[in-house]
């Protein structure tokens, strides 16, 4: 099983896929998580390039593209090996945050997103996404940090960004999960848990999750 936690800046990801991972663990599967972009040297190394290198210009075209080039070798290095051998996946973000953040939010083509997106992964892609939704401004204020190049882009940006996640989602029923992220920890926690839960009672107890391929 591949599952994605995403959302905006603020949400709480990291937290609740920390928490997800414990609780699939804890369930007796290998888990492997994994960041995105990150999680391999190359896409360690940009994301470090457009989120760190404040003086660098990257238009949004050039951005799309470094992220995509993560995913892509985070898909052949790490997902792919972990689905093949029954492992299940946890990635903080994947390829709707591209999506909602360069299509939405920097206003490029949205469908063609997704297409380049499928190219640059071979089609993998989550079995479930749990889209982690709260209002800019809240999660803005949890922030208590110096911000990175996309958490600089500014209120209508990142308006753009929540409006664009709630409209994938819509597109996408069932596929793409959005829960309330202010409630309590424990709360939302528990939301992801039945999300997950029900994928795994479709899949059934013996299933591997090798994640599903759109072409």
């Amino acid at each position: 099983m591949f599952v994605s936690i995403d959302g905006g800046d603020g949400a709480g990801k990291s937290t609740q896929a920390a928490l997800l991972c414990d609780w699939l663990r804890a369930g007796g599967r290998e888990v492997v998580a994994c960041r995105d972009p990150g999680s391999t040297r190359l896409g360690e190394a940009i994301r470090d390039l457009v989120l760190n290198r404040h003086d660098l210009q990257i238009d949004r075209m050039s951005e799309m593209l470094l992220y995509m080039a993560a995913r892509a070798q985070l898909a052949e290095e790490v997902i792919r090996p972990a689905l093949a051998r029954g492992a299940t996946v946890v990635s903080d973000r994947y390829l709707l945050a591209n999506v909602v953040y360069q299509g939405h939010g920097g206003r490029l083509d949205v469908d063609t997103l997704w297409e380049v997106g499928r190219v640059a992964t071979g089609g993998l892609l989550p079995d479930l996404c749990i889209v982690l939704d709260m209002p800019p401004e809240k999660a803005a204020a949890r922030l208590n940090r110096r911000l990175d190049r996309m958490e600089q882009q500014g209120e209508e940006f990142h308006a753009r960004v929540r409006q664009g996640f709630l409209d994938e989602a819509a597109r996408q029923p069932g596929k793409i999960v959005v829960v309330d992220a202010a409630q309590s920890i424990d709360a939302v926690q528990g939301e992801i848990r039945s999300a997950v839960g029900r994928v795994l009672e479709e899949e059934g107890e013996g299933a591997t999750g090798r994640g599903r391929s759109r072409n």
